[in-house]
């Protein structure tokens, strides 16, 4: 009998960490124009482990390393031209949100020189992003980007709980009203 219970307690509690991710930040009703190509997941997905390459010092992280907080990871690269257009918004998210609950994390995926990027970033008026690399796809690749760009926003736990292929208007007030309702769900929690 007592196993029993015990079972119940479980499945209750994990049907009700369920209910809290549904009953989190809902962005999908604030998608407008481009930011309707989000697609946000009914139940957080997992990610990668892989390693990634710092800018400028030669270290390595992973997302587990940026933990905490909502992340939106942008992958990139330097010949891109949607890329090239959308970075300046991202950078202004970043300027305007980044802080204890929001962060923006940029990857150039694949070959990218570290010159070639501190030009790109130049040229684009991108002075509030980190020029990280994953130069071998290993995160990228386990992360199913297959073209560029793709944005992942991450919850706290470091879980995907959304994605959005191609580019987008991430200075939109849409994607502004998303940024301002993770950053107060996890203010509130």
């Amino acid at each position: 009998m007592k196993k029993f219970a015990l079972a119940v307690m479980y499945t209750a509690l994990m049907a009700g960490a369920n209910v809290a991710f549904a009953a989190g930040p809902d962005i999908t009703s604030l998608r407008t124009g481009d930011m309707k190509k989000l697609v946000v997941h009914d139940v957080p997905k997992a990610t990668s482990g892989a390693a990634f390459d710092l800018e400028d010092d030669g270290g390595k992280a992973t997302l587990e390393d940026y933990r905490g907080k909502y992340i939106l990871l942008n992958f990139w690269a330097t010949w891109c031209a949607p890329c090239r257009k959308e970075m300046p918004q991202i950078n202004a998210l970043q300027k305007e949100f980044g802080g204890d609950h929001f962060e923006v994390l940029t990857i150039a995926a694949g070959r990218n020189s570290p010159e070639g990027i501190k030009r790109f970033f130049k040229e684009a008026g991108v002075d509030a992003l980190p020029r990280h690399q994953d130069p071998k796809q290993a995160l990228a690749s386990q992360m199913a980007v297959f073209g560029l760009p793709i944005t992942v926003i991450l919850d706290p736990e470091g879980r995907e709980i959304a994605r959005l292929r191609g580019d987008a208007t991430w200075d939109s007030d849409s994607a502004k009203a998303i940024v301002k309702a993770l950053i107060n769900n996890a203010a509130g929690s």
